[in-house]
């Protein structure tokens, strides 16, 4: 009977779960290793990881179920997973409910969601409306996609048909795989985006540009907006207002306000509508409408910012660059310049990058322009060019060949024309002197070799003198041979050089020399030795050293040095004395050099070519050099020390080819000096002289002075040449005085003694900051130079980084009343 009693209880109990169970399969497919049935059958809990699906596509996984048949209500809690397979989404949280009649998950806690294997939600307390297909949460949200986008909102709604994100307090990040400073942040009040085809509507705007995008990292450029649209590939911002300036609670020091600013992806540019320049809060120029390449642009044709200038020759004027970029290596800058006179110029620069090669081209021609001291109207061009190639040769570590060419048809040109247009890397620095030359350039470890032809021309003279052709020459250096007494040194060189119309002179000179290790002896004295060799050849047609035939030589000079470095040491200062003496034999002769000016000093007393001449030539006869170098280093204040260097020259005999202003040909020489003496990293004088041996005179007198206090620094240099050595004598200011972290003023002054007269003035006041830089210089110069007269100007000058440089001349009537 009891038997018959317990299958009776299983199979009632096996027919309740058959019905429960018949139920639900309509709705789920359980697929649990263990469940528990209570409340009448209408509670349902798996306490193990299981896997249900429901019968319109979703797959949920989690460790414990919990569900309520008659409300139709699933909990799924612990590692959960809910796969859509209809919708392709994921979403994955530890507690996950699920109302099936209304077809609505939410979570509670942190939850993530991937939306077709593209958009990656991490949020909290999420909700998904399946028939709506809305994914929202009031919480704060990140969101990425697989572009590298990362949007952060503090709570969003997102439409997962349409791929519309709606959200507030947005953040958005072009790219959050780079570090901050390298890329761009977008902030928003509200918006809505569109994922998939990353058009978006938003208000209350600001866009924060990556720090580096102008090349200063002291930069925050950044563009504020009312509101901004997105269509396809063109942003627009309404009400915009730009500013690279470094940010802080201020307004910044410069600013564009427009009442609409496009960002066309497409053209690369930047477009105003009805802008505004401002400086600080005041606006300053009015453009209904420009544009310009936006930031990310290094190449792209169209016009650059215009500029005014100014001159005392040529007046106002206005440039207005246009660049072009004929293909990825090639581009040009044509710059058209109008002057308020007739006078009108046309500049063109050409570059070309290749793999292996770079070319710069620079032409300018002048229309109508006339002189100072002539009413004529000429025309005037200049022509600069550089060429470089990397040859590749096989076994060289450098292989180049170089060419360079420069020419005006006005000697003033450069002055007059002084621009800033012009490459760094073709304007000439010299503005008295024109120099075009091609070398080639061949290195390795063994030796180095260059060869090559130059012509240059004086900008000043007799246009029959002004010329000076090398054409060729060659220089090679090698190191032959090293132990442990020293070392053996090749050098060869050679030229051709044409001057003065018919000055010629032909070299071609061949040096080994020998320069010995330093032997310190027992006693602390440290010897060294040099033994030099050189074969020369020269021919030469109206120079007085070289003959109208060829001539072959055999010269060389034997040196022998000496030092004795001490040191003295105490609690309070460090004395080092170094006591030398050099002994130089030249047994043969030299070349005439009494009249050619040149300068011995406590620095290159000591050097084997102290003379400047060891191309043809070792200085003449025996010489004995003597001098020492004392220094005093206070050891608790490096910039505390005084330090003397002494030295004069001795000889048996007058040696008369030997340059009459260095004195060394004399049997006794000047005494030379240099004297520092540092009272503190405040203070510090420096004096180089020479005093003739008889002790009655100083011949050379050269005193710098620099006293820095706090934001106060004044220098003082005065320059005095007398005798054999010279005729010069002048004395120069330069003052500098901080008066705060942007404001400072310069001045600076040269008079020469000699003459009694006061060369130039210059007085500049200047504010600067990170993007702005503004300053007011008063110039007045004394000197004259064919087109340049004497002049006297106040100049007001303004730079907005990136955008433009602006510099005026103030009309002297309105500051000389």
């Amino acid at each position: 009977m009891k038997n018959n009693f317990y299958k009776l209880l299983i199979k009632i109990f096996l027919a309740i779960l058959y019905i429960a169970n018949v139920h639900a399969v309509e709705q789920f497919n359980f697929d649990i290793t263990q469940i528990e049935i209570t409340d009448d059958g209408n509670k349902f809990i798996g306490s193990k990881r299981g896997t249900i699906t429901s019968n319109n596509g979703l797959i949920i996984e989690a460790n414990k179920f919990e569900y309520k048949k008659i409300e139709n209500i699933l909990n799924a809690y612990g590692d959960v997973k809910i796969n859509d397979t209809t919708s392709d989404y994921l979403i994955f949280s530890e507690n996950i409910t699920y109302i099936k009649n209304q077809e609505k998950l939410f979570s509670k806690g942190p939850t993530r969601a991937i939306i077709e294997s593209k958009y990656n939600f991490t949020s909290s307390d999420v909700t998904l409306l399946r028939l709506k297909k809305e994914l929202y949460s009031s919480k704060l949200t990140e969101v990425k996609d697989d572009r590298k986008s990362k949007y952060l909102l503090n709570e969003f709604v997102y439409y997962i048909n349409s791929g519309i994100l709606k959200g507030n307090d947005i953040e958005l990040i072009s790219d959050y795989t780079k570090a901050s400073e390298d890329r761009d942040l977008y902030t928003f009040k509200d918006g809505f985006f569109n994922l998939k085809t990353k058009n978006f509507k938003t208000s209350d705007t600001k866009v924060y540009l990556q720090k580096n995008i102008f090349g200063k990292f002291e930069n925050d450029p950044r563009l504020y907006g009312v509101s901004s649209i997105k269509d396809n590939n063109v942003t627009t911002v309404n009400k915009g207002i730009f500013t690279s300036c470094k940010s802080n609670e201020k307004c910044p020091p410069w600013s564009i306000k427009a009442e609409k600013i496009d960002h066309n992806k497409n053209k690369k540019q930047l477009i105003y509508k009805n802008a505004f320049l401002n400086i600080y809060d005041f606006p300053i120029l009015y453009f209904p409408k420009f544009y310009h390449p936006d930031p990310t642009v290094k190449r792209q044709s169209g016009f650059l910012v215009p500029q005014i200038n100014n001159s005392n020759i040529l007046g106002s004027s206005l440039l207005v660059p246009y660049y072009h970029v004929i293909s990825d290596n090639k581009d040009l800058t044509v710059t058209p310049t109008i002057f308020d006179s007739e006078t009108k110029m046309l500049q063109s620069e050409f570059r070309q990058e290749n793999k292996f090669s770079s070319l710069i081209a620079d032409f300018g021609h002048v229309r109508k322009f006339k002189t100072n001291y002539s009413n004529d109207e000429n025309n005037i061009s200049h022509l600069f060019l550089k060429y470089v190639a990397n040859l590749n040769l096989p076994k060289f570590t450098q292989s180049e060949l170089n060419f360079n060419y420069e020419k005006i048809t006005n000697d003033t040109y450069l002055k007059i024309f002084d621009t800033n247009l012009i490459d760094k890397q073709i304007k000439p620095t010299n503005q008295n002197k024109l120099s075009s030359d091609i070398n080639i350039r061949l290195n390795n470890k063994k030796f180095n070799f260059n060869a090559g032809m130059s012509a240059y021309e004086q900008l000043s003279g007799k246009n029959s003198d002004r010329y000076q052709y090398i054409l060729p020459y060659y220089n090679y250096s090698q190191k032959l041979y090293t132990n442990t007494l020293g070392s053996f040194n090749f050098k060869s060189n050679g030229y051709n050089d044409l001057n003065n119309t018919n000055v010629l002179k032909s070299s071609l000179t061949n040096d080994i020399n020998f320069l010995s290790k330093d032997f310190i002896s027992n006693t602390g004295l440290k010897n060294n030795f040099g033994i030099y060799f050189k074969n020369l050849n020269t021919l030469g047609k109206n120079y007085t050293n070289y003959k109208n035939n060829p001539q072959s030589e055999i010269e060389s000079i034997y040196n022998f040095e000496t030092s004795f470095p001490l040191i003295r040491s105490n609690d309070v200062v460090t004395d080092y004395l170094t006591p030398k003496i050099s002994f130089r034999l030249n047994p043969g002769d030299m070349k005439n050099y009494y009249t050619t000016k040149r300068t011995i000093n406590s620095k290159n007393i000591f050097s084997i070519d102290r003379l400047g001449i060891g191309g043809d030539s070792f200085e003449k006869g025996k010489s004995l050099t003597l001098g020492f170098d004392y220094t005093k280093e206070n050891i608790d204040d490096i910039n505390k020390y005084f330090t003397i260097n002494l030295a004069t020259v001795f000889r048996d005999k007058i040696e008369e080819n030997i340059p009459k202003s260095s004195s060394i040909g004399n049997k006794s020489s000047n005494i030379v000096g240099l004297l520092s003496y540092a009272l503190s990293d405040n203070y510090k004088i420096d004096y180089d002289f020479s005093l003739d041996n008889d002790f009655n005179k100083f011949e050379y007198n050269n005193i710098s002075s620099t006293f820095n206090y706090n934001n106060f620094m004044t220098k003082f240099n005065f320059i005095e040449e007398t005798g054999k050595i010279g005729s010069i004598n002048s004395i120069e200011n330069t003052t500098e005085i901080k008066l705060n972290e942007d404001k400072s003023i310069y001045f600076n002054t040269r008079r020469n003694r000699k003459t009694n007269f006061t060369e130039y003035y210059d007085l500049v006041y200047e504010y600067i900051n990170d993007c702005l830089s503004a300053n007011i210089k008063y110039k007045k110069t004394y000197y004259q130079d064919r087109e340049l007269n004497p002049s006297e100007d106040l100049i007001f000058s303004i730079s907005l980084f990136p955008l433009t440089t602006f510099e005026q001349k103030i009309d002297q009537s309105m500051y000389s009343r």
